[in-house]
């Protein structure tokens, strides 16, 4: 018997740090290895965030170009996963929407012939952040890919997808990956020690990468603390207004450090392509695109855009203390147990404070406050209000 939710040795490889999906490991890699003339050639690989269908896809893709169906030894194992192999290419965006310009770059690509592999595979992560005119670009290309060329979309649920793309993939649904599942990846990829890695798996939901910064980055947990803490003692408004400033200003540090090391990389990512040392000078020819990696409006853009990510997590944990509250309310804490076990005591008390509908209406208040952040609400307004409507 294996961990809950590992693969068994037989399916390592390019699937080891796939968690927690064994059915559907299993099911891609011996798809992989079979007859291609059998392969469907467009995919729909759903899972809530966190559950690891942008990972999926890519080492599917291995999977698909290897020689040995995802050793993950081979060359085209390791440049898939490190995203430089010249017949995978991976449309991802920091941006709201996808680009109709985007994609129509994307289908011309696609009807490339592949240049060293089996196949040219598209892989679109977020495909629901596509407008429908967008998608109807798209469309065709699903319908009718050709002849070597496989497209695998990436989304939360076939529901966010239009009817008329979602009809003609072969969708994949990807399981939330167990705490136990989560914790065993952190011990055995990151190191983690495994108690630390339970908890981090714990308020984490089952999201990987949000179990990852818990467990790797002590400021990212020392905040998430401080917000729950903070939530569970709102008695007055000046409380809420203060709650939200504070988040707001470690939601910006974050992003600002985030986007800083993702700049870093890309950077040291373009020397070592170019063949240039740390210190050598940039060349003129190459100085333009060179310089592009840090531009201030775009560094200013994804900061943006990262700090909205990191606010959506803080909802999530808003919402798992009147989660956890209602668990108590109906006396099932031995069937699914707290999320915030380290503030049992609190939210004890919370539960008896509030009534059952309380706790539903502070949870529907929570979903508010999502729709207004992510429609271009004012991030200060929408988290002030939103705590002051969380006040007992």
């Amino acid at each position: 018997m294996f961990p809950a939710g590992q693969t068994s040795p037989a399916a390592q490889g390019v699937w080891a740090d796939i968690v927690g999906q064994k059915p559907t490991v299993d099911m891609l890699s011996r798809l992989a290895a079979g007859d291609p003339r059998q392969l469907a050639q467009s995919w729909l690989i759903c899972g809530p965030p966190g559950s690891g269908r942008s990972n999926m896809a890519r080492a599917f893709a291995a999977a698909l170009e290897c020689p040995d169906h995802g050793c993950g030894r081979c060359d085209a194992c390791r440049h898939i996963l490190a995203g430089t192999h010249p017949d995978v290419t991976v449309l991802a965006t920091d941006r709201v929407t996808i680009g109709i310009d985007q994609v129509r770059d994307l289908i011309a690509t696609s009807e490339q012939t592949p240049s060293t592999a089996p196949w040219r595979v598209i892989i679109v992560e977020d495909v629901d952040r596509m407008l429908e005119r967008t998608t109807n670009v798209l469309l065709k290309e699903i319908e009718e890919p050709s002849e070597h060329t496989i497209w695998m979309l990436c989304a939360p649920s076939a529901q966010d997808v239009l009817p008329t793309i979602r009809s003609r993939c072969r969708i994949v649904n990807l399981a939330v990956p167990s705490n136990a599942a989560v914790a065993d990846f952190l011990t055995r990829s990151a190191g983690v020690e495994p108690k630390i890695a339970q908890r981090a798996a714990r308020l984490a939901e089952g999201h990987i990468g949000v179990a990852k910064l818990y467990a790797t980055q002590d400021q990212v947990m020392a905040d998430r603390d401080e917000l729950i803490v903070g939530v569970l003692n709102l008695a007055k408004a000046s409380d809420a207004v203060l709650l939200a400033g504070r988040l707001i200003d470690d939601a910006n540090a974050q992003a600002q450090r985030d986007v800083e090391a993702r700049v870093a990389a890309e950077e040291s990512d373009f020397r070592r392509i170019n063949g240039l040392a740390e210190k050598d000078r940039i060349p003129p020819a190459l100085r333009g695109a060179f310089n592009a990696i840090g531009k201030k409006d775009e560094v200013r853009r994804r900061a943006t855009r990262r700090s909205r990510d990191v606010l959506d997590r803080a909802l999530n944990s808003v919402a798992s203390v009147y989660r956890d509250v209602a668990v108590l309310q109906n006396n099932a804490e031995d069937a699914v147990g707290l999320i915030n076990l380290e503030n049992r005591a609190a939210i004890t008390e919370l539960s008896v404070r509030l009534d059952r509908a309380g706790a539903v209406r502070r949870l529907e208040e929570i979903g508010t406050a999502r729709r207004r952040l992510f429609g271009n609400g004012n991030p200060t307004l929408v988290f002030e209000a939103l705590f002051c409507a969380l006040i007992p």
